[in-house]
């Protein structure tokens, strides 16, 4: 059999995998029974597993029946606080808790291909890794696995992501920017307060705030090139006692957002600059904290890109590859992407006639299961590929 024939024998086990590890959705840094479970799946198979001391998540090992390099296939397992309103039988188990994002899916679809590369393990040409990482959603899972050295070995990374505003099946495999970096801030704005009948002898800390932000939103729509889009938000605004009094404090929570590294390494001295220049002019003081969380995913590595549009094409012709535009939201596969050459893309999953038509994070999310097959074939293609290639 194929790769493409393997994931259609090999399609109610997929299902059933999503539809069990859909019922048991865990937080980030909480995926405890995730991961023991997706242990057992994997050893029963025969796969090698290595979990990690002080994080969920784990990494299996298919040694292919050649010599050759190593490639990583990578899956997110958490869930998000979201109470779900799907209504299906398999609906979460734990209240408050949700696979809105489509993680289940991805874990079904890796599980699948760990099924396809096993059956073809004689054929592989070196060794396929599988990444189950957890603590997607805070962006810290990819980081952790990078800096303990798991990768040390690998030659290339493909992950995909499951899409709520793409037809099924449908297939997003382009090339260049495709999700961008996310960033968090907090501004502390200090003034001094009075009775708001005399503003004179007090320092407001409020119109200093509101200063900033609109200062900020000045600097990303003249101070940055049009052509390099960026995003700053801000997200929370607390301050101030009373109706009649001078705010002394105000505290802000916020976020940028860019598709450019370079633009990235200087957003937090551009805007802690304005932070504090527009509330010296205010007589007020502004302490910026920043917080660096995940860099922006481009497919930047043109064979590692033509081996992904290649499996596409050859599983499913030229037919299954469509367009879509870039997203200004973040994927901790950033992380692999900075050391590693590495592939990004996407499957859709919506289908009108099926009801399946919200967005990733949406309390009555779900996902098309026609296209999780497909899903397993694309990872196990990917890997032969690669692991093919000079």
């Amino acid at each position: 059999m194929n790769i493409k024939e393997l994931a259609i024998k090999h399609n109610d086990y997929i299902i059933e995998r999503r539809r069990f590890y859909h019922t048991i959705p865990e937080l980030s840094h909480e995926e405890f029974k995730t991961t023991e479970s997706l242990v057992k799946d994997l050893e029963e198979m025969g796969i090698e597993v290595t979990t990690f001391p002080d994080f969920t998540g784990l990494i299996g090992l298919i040694k292919g029946g050649k010599a050759g390099k190593t490639v990583a296939l990578r899956a997110d397992i958490d869930a998000l606080p979201v109470e779900e309103k799907t209504g299906l039988s398999f609906a979460s188990k734990n209240p408050g808790k949700m696979h809105a994002c489509g993680h289940d899916a991805h874990m079904s679809m890796l599980l699948g291909a760990a099924k396809i590369l096993v059956d073809l393990k004689s054929e592989l040409e070196g060794n396929v890794k599988l990444i189950f990482q957890g603590a997607e959603e805070i962006a810290y899972g990819a980081k952790y696995i990078m800096e303990k050295g798991y990768l040390d070995d690998v030659d290339a990374v493909f992950g995909m992501h499951i899409w709520g505003t793409l037809d099924a099946p449908l297939i997003s495999f382009e090339s260049g920017d495709r999700m961008a970096s996310c960033d968090i801030f907090k501004l502390k704005i200090k003034g001094s307060a009075t009775h708001g009948s005399s503003p004179h002898l007090g320092k407001d800390a409020i119109v200093a705030a509101a200063s900033i932000v609109m200062n900020m939103q000045t600097y990303a729509s003249r101070m940055n090139d049009p052509l390099n889009p960026i995003v700053v938000t801000i997200g929370t605004i607390n301050g101030g006692e009373r109706f009649n009094i001078i705010a002394d404090y105000v505290e802000m929570d916020g976020t940028t957002r860019t598709y450019s590294r370079e633009t990235r390494n200087s957003l937090e001295s551009d805007l802690r600059k304005i932070a504090e220049d527009t509330a010296r002019a205010l007589a007020c003081e502004a302490e910026l904290e920043y917080t660096y969380l995940t860099g922006p995913v481009i497919n930047e590595y043109d064979k590692i890109n033509q081996i992904a549009q290649n499996a596409a094409i050859k599983l499913y012709g030229e037919e299954s590859l469509t367009k879509m535009e870039k997203i200004m939201g973040s994927e901790d596969f950033a992380y692999y992407m900075e050391k590693i050459p590495s592939f990004f893309g996407f499957l859709g999953t919506v289908n009108k006639e099926k009801g399946i038509k919200y967005t990733n994070h949406h309390a009555e999310f779900t996902v098309d299961e026609d296209v999780l097959h497909r899903g397993s074939a694309l990872y196990a293609q990917f890997a032969m590929d690669f692991l093919k290639e000079d």
